[in-house]
C-alpha cells in the first residue's frame, strides 16, 4: 500500500483530506475562541506601563527623519527612534495621526534598526542580521524576514505640542518580560 492510500488501520487524515473537510474552519474558530488565551496573544498585543517622559515635540519634527531616545530606561536595549511618518499610523499621535515611536532592536536577534527607516515605504530595515523589515503604519508589524514578533512600539500621548512616552506594546529585545526591570 502507498503512503497515500488509506486502510482501515490508518485512522489519521491526509492534509489534502483535512482541508476538504473542513479543518481549517474548525482551527480558525478554536484559535478565535475560548483555546486564544490558552495559546496567548503574543507579546505585540501586551502594553507594559512606565513613567511618563517627555521625548520631543511636534513642531519640531520633520516628516521621515527619524530622532533617537531611550525609553523606558536608559541602557543599551532602550534605544528607540521617534518618526514623524506624514501618513495616519496605528498608535500615532498628533493631529495627523502620523507620529510614532519603536524600538531600534530587531525583535528576532536584536540586530540595529538604527539608520535602517525607508520613508517611502514607512519602514524600518531591513536588519543587518537576517533581513526583517518592519511596517511602522501597522504598529511595526513584520513585512519580511526571520521575526515573529512584531517590533516593540512605544506608547506615545501628544500634550499639545509635546510628545510623551507613556509605555512600551510588544516586548523589549533583550528581556524576558517588560517587567524584568534593568537587566
Amino acid at each position: 500500500m502507498s503512503p497515500h492510500e488509506h486502510s482501515a488501520e490508518r485512522p489519521c487524515l491526509s492534509r489534502r483530506a483535512f482541508l476538504l473537510s473542513g479543518g481549517t474552519a474548525v482551527t480558525v474558530t478554536l484559535l478565535d475562541g475560548p483555546l486564544n488565551r490558552a495559546f496567548g496573544q503574543g507579546a505585540a498585543l501586551k502594553r507594559a506601563s512606565y513613567p511618563a517622559r517627555r521625548i520631543g515635540r511636534i513642531s519640531q519634527l520633520a516628516v521621515d527623519r527619524p530622532v533617537p531616545f531611550q525609553y523606558p530606561w536608559k541602557d543599551a536595549y532602550s534605544a528607540n527612534m521617534l518618526v514623524k511618518l506624514g501618513v495616519p499610523a496605528g498608535g500615532g499621535v498628533g493631529p495627523a495621526r502620523d507620529v510614532v515611536a519603536f524600538s531600534t532592536l530587531c525583535t528576532h536577534m536584536g540586530g540595529p534598526l538604527a539608520g535602517q527607516y525607508r520613508g517611502q515605504h514607512k519602514v524600518v530595515g531591513p536588519c543587518p542580521l537576517h533581513l526583517t523589515t518592519f511596517d511602522l503604519t501597522k504598529h511595526g508589524m513584520v513585512v519580511s524576514g526571520q521575526a515573529t514578533e512584531t517590533l516593540a512600539q512605544v506608547v506615545l500621548e501628544a500634550r499639545g505640542d509635546e510628545i510623551w512616552a507613556t509605555g512600551v506594546m510588544g516586548l523589549i529585545y533583550g528581556y524576558h518580560s517588560n517587567l524584568a526591570g534593568r537587566a
